[in-house]
């Protein structure tokens, strides 16, 4: 089983960037397509960006063109670039297949927009 592990959240002004990584534990990631996705409290889990083993992304309405999705398929990592972050992008960011959400959920990282 691929075990996922995210980092990079923090606490972060309006305005402000936070980069954030996933390191997938099987070389398998380098052959699937990935995506972020992310969780606020009593909410269901959403999809912010994908990106395939070539290099083609795709994102959600409300973080195109402020955030970037890349990947290291050498390194079995993953990047979401966040900038000009507003409030409304607090939430536990998770890595995941796209679309299915095949493996198992890593802990997360929290990433808080706030003044």
């Amino acid at each position: 089983q691929v075990k996922l592990v995210e980092s990079g959240g923090g606490l972060v002004q309006p305005g402000g960037s936070l980069r954030l990584s996933c390191v997938a534990s099987g070389d398998i990631f380098s052959v699937v397509t990935m995506g972020w996705y992310r969780q606020t409290p009593g909410k269901e889990r959403e999809f912010v960006a994908a990106i395939t083993r070539g290099g083609g992304t795709t994102y959600a309405d409300s973080v195109q063109g402020r955030f970037t999705i890349s990947r290291d398929n050498a390194k079995n990592t993953m990047f979401l670039q966040m900038n000009g972050l507003k409030p409304e992008d607090t939430a536990v960011y998770y890595c995941n297949t796209f679309p299915g959400r095949d493996w198992v959920w890593g802990q997360g990282t929290q990433v808080t927009v706030s003044s």
